[in-house]
């Protein structure tokens, strides 16, 4: 399981002061301790005896929902006054329904967020339409961890590795609108491989029962966690093959598995593959919906963090073989802010290389 939040939280108590400077840093803090509000104290008066809806933007049983699942059994006991937090399943496009009733309906008193699908971070290039919302006014509490989105097919296909995709169509089950089908036509029409993409299952762990009944062969983008989570002996057993592994980088674990971009045959298709395998360092975000106030999304994101090393949450998601890699708010919004100025080539490329026409 992976934990790096360690680096990303280290901080220097006293910025390197010593001596006197120290005392005085410390006198002034305790004497401003003593002569305003207790903001904590507020804030655990607003959460306490209130419920936290974790609007869960994917049907149960999938990845998203396992592990949206384990955020919510902890999340309330980080967070001052110890709201109860209760999971909701919104399934639909996905993620865009749940994405839209957060943007647009949800309660804006922090009391509502939302576990979406990655697909919300390019939803306005890629699949603009019904987006009624935008990325750089959400609320961004974090992300559980980064992703590897797997190219996978059944041991019983001619598959053997990412080149015969060049030569043989695979047969995938997906969402509309997910990464399982967005990457595979990504596939498709950038790089020439031979996908023929089902989306008519209405969620992940469907198009997962679509393969063990043989009505598909495979996968265009099954996350390698969720993979692990809710299938732990597929590979063990050699009942699947991973093909080809779609992230920034690779996988720690698959060194020998090719990425998407070394199939790139211009700099542009380059950008395209990079800029889309972005939303895989944010794969499992929580969202606030705009208006939140900001000292509660304050309340919230520092919760989140505390998750990188809570030792009962950490042992819950090793139990439940789910990998962890908090990924804090603040570095969610730099990533945000980089696909907000994605110059209009590269979207555009983008945007027709993942045309389902």
């Amino acid at each position: 399981m992976a934990v790096n939040m360690a680096a990303r939280l280290k901080r220097a108590a006293m910025g390197g002061k010593t001596g006197l400077a120290a005392s005085l840093a410390g006198f002034v803090t305790a004497s401003l301790a003593m002569t305003l509000p207790n903001e904590a104290n507020a804030q655990a008066d607003f959460y306490a005896g209130k419920q936290l809806t974790l609007i869960i933007g994917s049907s149960a049983g999938g990845g998203y929902d396992v592990i949206s699942r384990l955020l919510a059994r902890h999340f309330g006991r980080l967070i001052p006054g110890n709201p109860t937090v209760v999971p909701q399943n919104m399934p639909g496009a996905a993620s865009l329904a749940a994405n839209n009733h957060l943007y647009n309906q949800a309660p804006r008193d922090g009391t509502v967020i939302g576990a979406l699908q990655r697909g919300t971070l390019l939803a306005k290039i890629v699949n603009p339409k019904g987006v009624l919302f935008e990325i750089d006014k959400l609320n961004w509490v974090g992300s559980l961890n980064t992703e590897t989105g797997l190219v996978v097919s059944l041991a019983t296909t001619p598959h053997r590795t990412a080149k015969d995709l060049l030569e043989h169509e695979l047969i995938v089950g997906a969402q509309a609108g997910s990464d399982p089908e967005i990457s595979p036509l990504l596939y498709k029409n950038l790089l020439g491989m031979k996908f023929k993409i089902v989306a008519g299952y209405p969620g992940s762990s469907e198009a997962i029962l679509a393969m063990e009944r043989n009505e598909v062969q495979g996968s265009g983008d099954w996350g390698f966690s969720s993979l692990k989570a809710v299938r732990p002996t597929w590979l063990a057993d050699g009942k699947v093959r991973i093909l080809m592994q779609g992230a920034l980088t690779k996988h720690k674990d698959l060194p020998e598995v090719p990425l998407p971009m070394e199939f790139a045959k211009s700099e542009i298709d380059r950008k395209v593959l990079e800029l889309y395998f972005t939303q895989k360092t944010m794969a499992r975000p929580i969202v606030a919906p705009p208006g939140t106030p900001p000292e509660r999304l304050e309340i919230l994101r520092k919760a989140f963090e505390a998750l990188a090393t809570d030792a009962t949450f950490l042992a819950d998601a090793q139990r439940s073989k789910q990998d962890i890699d908090i990924v804090p708010g603040a570095e969610l919004d730099r990533i945000v802010t980089t696909v907000s100025k994605t110059t209009p080539e590269v979207a555009a490329r983008l945007n027709a290389a993942t045309a389902k026409n």
